[in-house]
């Protein structure tokens, strides 16, 4: 996912001249809580995966501001990159403990840490800053009529294109079809552009397009059946792997794709952000990703579609991939963390933000601080959206997403057939 990955995610925060607005954030008196570091002082843990710009500069300004009103609060923040926080979640829960705060991208990743009894319950706690958030972007976060994340981030999955390579290769309109789609593929390597930008060694890239192909074959309903069964092996998700395996037959990637991670140098994202390739299938957060890992973007020929539609198949332009980014607390936070959460997401900080560029709004109203066309393209598919699926790395158990992951990482390096696929993802989900 990323995140997923803020790779799958990133936080920006209003800064003006340097400095982060903090206003209208609950100020909480000093208090005898004791979160560990003794005398009235409270420390919260805070983990996070911002270790791209602007994230990476700006969440240590946002907890620096948070403690200069809150003297008593110490925020120690450690930031991870996507596979190395998983790899540290994981630890941490067979520990027992989590931090005072951490991201999660909610679905079943989280419930495995809710059932572990690991997680607050923040219904209650964040009932008033929630009733500021939108339905939508608080799904992923919720089990069993509770909700157990405050989410600061919410999109969907689509293409970013290079409208300057589309011209050179006489693509006249975006792809609205798969037939379409390698059509423009092939177009792309004839005009010798490098169609598509994928981080291989990251693994999770690569099944966005499993997924997407499954939705678009056999619809929401196919989604749903395989997660109340478990069964993977219908044949919305053999076609997805034939589908997938078109198009990893046309060898649309960068030279060396197996071993580019997303944001690292010279993967998917700088390739992207450098002019290098033609599009990449990225959730929102691509833009701010793609100058970040580049230095520089590509500005206006940034263009943005949604995935195509596959000829003969249920599922609708209007069904959409994603998920967003929500902090959730770990069972022992201290109340101070709670507070924090509020501070980050009061509604005038969140306008800011939003208009600042990096992330997608969740606060209501917030969207009209969108101004870039192609973010304003994101949030109305996402608001005309007909159906809705997390990414399967966070919808299922950590095994059966990192099994997805894998199995589609091995088909698009030409190791594993499209019925494998489904009969791998099948049994490790069956046996959870």
């Amino acid at each position: 996912m990323g995140t997923p990955h803020l790779s799958r995610r990133s936080f920006l925060t209003a800064v003006s001249a340097g400095t982060v607005l903090v206003t209208a954030a609950p100020m909480l008196a000093a208090c005898g809580g004791d979160s560990g570091s003794g005398n009235g002082k409270v420390t919260i843990e805070w983990m996070d995966i911002a270790t791209t710009e602007p994230s990476k500069s700006i969440y240590p300004q946002v907890a620096k501001a948070y403690e200069a009103a809150h003297p008593n609060v110490k925020i120690k923040l450690t930031n991870l990159e996507n596979e190395a926080f998983k790899s540290k979640m994981t630890a941490l829960v067979a520990s027992g403990k989590l931090p005072d705060i951490y991201v999660t991208w909610g679905g079943g990743v989280l419930k495995q840490q809710i059932d572990a009894g690991l997680v607050k319950d923040l219904t209650s706690d964040g009932g008033s800053l929630l009733s500021t958030i939108t339905p939508v972007s608080q799904k992923a976060y919720q089990f069993d009529g509770k909700t157990y994340a405050i989410p600061y981030d919410m999109g969907m999955a689509g293409f970013w294109y290079n409208k300057r390579h589309f011209a050179k290769a006489g693509i006249k309109d975006t792809p609205k079809t798969w037939a379409e789609f390698l059509d423009a593929v092939r177009k792309l390597k004839s005009a010798g552009v490098t169609p598509i930008a994928l981080g291989g060694k990251d693994k999770w890239p690569g099944h966005y397009y499993w997924a997407y192909l499954a939705m678009r074959v056999g619809g929401m309903a196919a989604m749903e059946q395989a997660a109340k069964s478990n069964d993977f092996g219908g044949p919305a998700f053999v076609q997805a792997g034939g589908h997938l395996k078109e198009l990893v037959d046309l060898q649309p990637f960068q030279a060396g794709f197996q071993n580019a991670g997303y944001d690292t140098p010279g993967g998917e994202a700088a390739t992207m952000g450098a002019g290098k390739a033609g599009m990449e299938l990225m959730g929102q957060w691509a833009p701010a990703v793609e100058k970040d890992a580049s230095g520089k973007g590509i500005g206006d020929d940034l263009g943005w579609f949604p995935f195509p539609t596959v000829d003969g198949g249920q599922g609708t332009v209007t069904d959409v991939f994603g998920g967003g980014n929500g902090h959730s607390l770990g069972k022992d936070a201290p109340k101070e963390a709670m507070d924090f959460l509020t501070f980050l997401m009061n509604n005038e900080n969140e306008s800011k933000l939003v208009s600042s560029g990096a992330f997608m709004p969740v606060v209501k109203g917030a969207e009209k601080s969108l101004s870039d066309p192609n973010r304003k393209m994101v949030a109305e598919a996402l608001d005309n959206s007909t159906g809705f699926q997390l990414y399967l790395d966070q919808a299922f158990p950590p095994a059966v997403g990192q099994q997805v992951n894998d199995s589609v990482a091995a088909l698009i390096g030409g190791k594993k057939t499209a019925e494998e696929v489904a009969q791998q993802v099948t049994k490790v989900a069956k046996s959870q």
